[in-house]
């Protein structure tokens, strides 16, 4: 006798099958709840503390225009933090290198004599404040640092000295201009000689007049109190 077996051609679900009208019906499964945070309170708070921060470095730059003979730019691009430490313990106490952007600057001598600064507003600057007469002195940290480093590209970017721009080129002029004593040195030497002496003396650039006519005062004041 053959036996023939039957199978069902649509078994039972298992007791582990989902049900298809509570899955496509169940609004948790449909719809994942998910949350998301707003960024809107973060990002003014950051914008408001980046404002704050330029405000004040033009604040700084600004501060620093009071009594300053010559501001120059240094390229900087490539120093270490190190380098950025040692740098600022060879200079005197005198002269001041701060790092900004170019518009922070731009921003703070705008209206001032120090416009003339703006063709070295191009790469990476820390700026040099000097605030003594003594110009030579105060370029000369930084040649010896150059050197000592292997810092050739990172020279001057520019300078302004007396309402004139000095580009890279022309620092020679800056670094070889006479000193405070050789200038005296040259008065005392003049009011000794013939009177063409002094009007030479008179006739040299405005800083050395200036110059001239302190050290002509300080003589005088001298002579005054050996008199008495």
């Amino acid at each position: 006798m053959d036996t023939t077996l039957f199978t069902h051609p649509h078994p039972p679900p298992s007791s582990t099958t989902i049900s298809f009208k509570t899955h496509f019906h169940n609004p948790l499964l449909l719809r994942p709840t998910t949350t998301t945070r707003s960024t809107r309170h973060p990002f003014t708070i950051r914008n408001a503390i980046s404002r704050t921060k330029k405000e004040e470095t033009v604040e700084t730059v600004k501060q620093q225009l009071d009594n300053c003979h010559l501001i120059a730019g240094i390229n900087y691009k490539g120093f270490t933090v190190q380098q950025f430490q040692q740098l600022r313990t060879t200079f005197p106490e005198t002269t001041k290198l701060i790092v900004a952007k170019n518009t922070l600057v731009l921003k703070a001598i705008e209206g001032t004599k120090w416009e003339s600064l703006k063709p070295c507003m191009k790469g990476m600057n820390a700026w040099l404040f000097v605030h003594t007469e003594e110009i030579p002195a105060a370029i000369k940290p930084y040649r010896s640092f150059q050197k000592e480093k292997k810092l050739e590209e990172n020279d001057f970017s520019g300078a302004v000295f007396e309402g004139k721009y000095y580009p890279p080129e022309e620092f020679k002029a800056l670094e070889n201009m006479r000193s405070r004593a050789e200038v005296y040195a040259n008065l005392l030497g003049s009011l000794k000689g013939p009177a063409t002496s002094v009007v030479g003396t008179l006739q040299a650039p405005a800083r050395n007049l200036v110059l001239t006519l302190k050290a002509y005062v300080k003589k005088l004041e001298e002579e005054g109190g050996a008199a008495q």
